[in-house]
């Protein structure tokens, strides 16, 4: 951590090499919230090199409040938002698994390990499930369990409070469970269980 403060001192005096560091820690998280989040590879990098252009324009204005990765994916989340409102895109047409991220390429035309468990049954219910939710519930489920962001950043992020955060991120599950329900599948027990389950920070 005390790493990337330097290096995003660095950033923040205008050197370009430093804020090519800080995309390098943060693109491949940035790109699986984008890419959950219009469904496409080719947009979800324009989302990308849109996010990290609009951080390196302000880094000059960037306060340190928040963490530098809470205000990246705060700028990432408002960018998703534009996107599917001015696309009228289905904002969720990617599988949600439990892969690591940290392993895909930007982008990678050949199918890794974790891009052919996306294609597995479980894979295509859950985007389908997702798909499904509201754009509030959809959002923090990206930021929580795709991104592994803490409810404290996630707080941050969406501007509203950690108890918020629990309650919301706890109605998303169970709201992706009653959508298994009513396509008839049996996922939503397994659901259930980790609604409960993954309200521990």
């Amino acid at each position: 951590m005390n790493e990337e403060k330097t290096i995003l001192a660095r950033a923040r005096r205008g050197e370009l090499a430093a804020f090519e560091q800080l995309v390098a820690m943060y693109e491949k998280r940035v790109f699986a919230v984008a890419l959950r989040s219009c469904g496409s590879p080719e947009d979800a990098a324009d989302i990308v090199q849109e996010a990290f252009l609009r951080a390196w324009r302000a880094m000059d204005s960037f306060r340190g409040d928040s963490g530098f990765s809470t205000w990246l994916f705060r700028i990432t989340m408002n960018l998703c938002v534009d996107f599917a409102r001015r696309k009228n895109a289905a904002p969720q047409t990617q599988p949600l698994v439990g892969e690591d991220e940290s392993e895909r390429e930007i982008p990678d035309s050949a199918p890794t390990p974790e891009e052919r468990l996306e294609n597995s049954e479980l894979g295509r219910e859950l985007a389908a499930a997702l798909a499904e939710v509201s754009e509030d519930h959809r959002r923090i489920v990206l930021l929580r369990d795709v991104s592994g962001l803490s409810y404290t950043e996630i707080a941050e992020v969406l501007e509203i409070s950690e108890g918020t955060v629990k309650s919301r991120l706890s109605r998303a599950r169970l709201a992706l469970r009653s959508v298994l329900l009513s396509r008839g599948n049996i996922l939503a027990g397994a659901s259930s269980k980790e609604s409960r389950g993954g309200e521990e920070a």
